[in-house]
């Protein structure tokens, strides 16, 4: 008997997929369509860390006591850097400038992979720019910081503050705050966190590196502030920039050492006060900056204690309120700044309750703080190469604030 015969399409298989094609783009349509991005004001969803990859990198405060620093030889690596910063950006995407007067994003550059030419093109961009961001630095771990780090000096070890849990580590400065943690706004006026890291010692240090291993996503707070002492010196009159060259301040290491008592952990260095210039001269530009902070300096020598107290307010208020010498960089993971702290002072900023923000700082120490007079203003030199005039700083002038 014949086989019966049956009518078949050819592309019945592809018009069935097409059936079911078209039938799987209408139900993704409609997820899509359905879905709706979930936003709450002022609230950002919190990360969990039940397997938390950075263990080894948590706060510990081990009970030892090391001697007191010695004065320790310094050369700065910026000084054999390219003023055109060619080396350092062969490989960029990415450069832009946050404001005339300090901060600048570099995309594209691996700070774990940099050659010797581009760490000096790095430190003469920071001794220059005051602050450098690197975004999504994930091959930078803790032992390429500490190398890149121990690259342009003798790596700084903190006398109070949280060291890694990691054995061999004590070079290596925790920020770490958990998600349960108190609020601290109240216990800090907003001007005394501004500050340089260890200004009480001998040799403050130079370049120093931060970098986030966990935090905040965008838009859950725990920014950093930046503030250029380049700046600030020359927003001072030519009649004060005089006076204070002459002064120094002392700057003292007494209410780090008494919280941490408080608190029941160790110091691990004996407390000290340094004799500083208010004014330093920079080696890599030359540039004059002031150097003072209001978390270390207690006093200005050799005037009247009225005197000292008024400068020290003025001072403050100009490092802490004037926004044009500040930059203010939000956090992501993995994100890494890079300063010059002989030139900058910086600021934590609060209001990430519930999130954890952890993160791990390098600091190279750098040279006894000097004043040269032969030191030039930032301003006025980049103000002749660029054709623009200098600041009028008389403020009993008339002027029309119409922003």
């Amino acid at each position: 008997m014949a086989p019966a015969l049956t009518t078949h399409d050819p592309l019945d298989g592809l018009h069935a997929y097409g059936k079911e094609r078209h039938k799987n783009i209408a139900w993704t349509y409609n997820v899509e369509k359905k879905q709706q991005i979930t936003y709450q004001p002022g609230r950002t969803a919190a990360e969990t860390h039940d397997f938390y990859e950075h263990e080894d990198l948590r706060p510990s405060f081990p009970n030892v006591h090391w001697e007191p620093l010695k004065e320790t030889p310094y050369h700065d690596k910026g000084i054999h850097g390219d003023s055109q910063f060619r080396h350092l950006l062969e490989s960029a995407t990415d450069v832009f400038d946050y404001n005339p007067k300090i901060g600048t994003e570099i995309h594209g550059v691996n700070l774990a992979k940099l050659t010797d030419a581009q760490k000096n093109d790095l430190a003469r961009l920071i001794s220059i720019r005051g602050v450098v961001f690197f975004r999504n630095q994930t091959d930078l771990d803790i032992d390429a910081q500490r190398q890149l780090g121990s690259y342009f000096g003798k790596l700084h070890k903190h006398a109070t503050t949280a060291v890694p849990r990691q054995n061999g580590l004590e070079d290596v400065h925790v920020v770490f705050t958990d998600g349960n943690a108190k609020d601290q706004r109240a216990v800090f006026s907003p001007t005394f966190l501004w500050h340089s890291d260890v200004s009480y010692e001998l040799q403050p240090p130079s370049y120093t590196s931060l970098k986030v291993i966990s935090g905040p996503p965008r838009g859950g707070g725990g920014d950093t502030l930046w503030s250029s002492q380049y700046a600030a010196f020359d927003l001072l009159s030519a009649p004060m920039q005089k006076y204070l060259e002459g002064l120094s301040a002392l700057h003292s290491a007494q209410m780090q050492a008494d919280g941490s008592h408080a608190l029941g952990r160790p110091v691990r260095r004996d407390p000290i006060v340094t004799k500083h210039p208010l004014i330093r001269t920079h080696p890599v530009t030359g540039w004059k900056s002031l150097f003072f902070n209001p978390g270390f300096v207690t006093s200005i020598v050799g005037i009247p204690k009225t005197e000292s107290d008024a400068i020290i307010g003025y001072l403050n208020e100009i490092i802490s309120t004037t926004q044009e010498i500040h930059v203010r960089y939000q956090w992501q993971k993995n994100d890494v700044a890079f300063w010059d702290n002989r030139v900058c002072n910086h600021s934590a900023s609060y209001g990430f309750t519930g999130h954890r923000r952890h993160a791990v700082r390098v600091a190279s120490q750098a040279e006894r703080p000097v004043f040269d007079p032969a030191g030039k203003s930032q301003e006025e030199e980049l103000n002749a190469r660029h054709g623009f005039p200098n600041a009028d700083k008389d403020g009993a002038r008339q002027s029309n604030y119409n922003d």
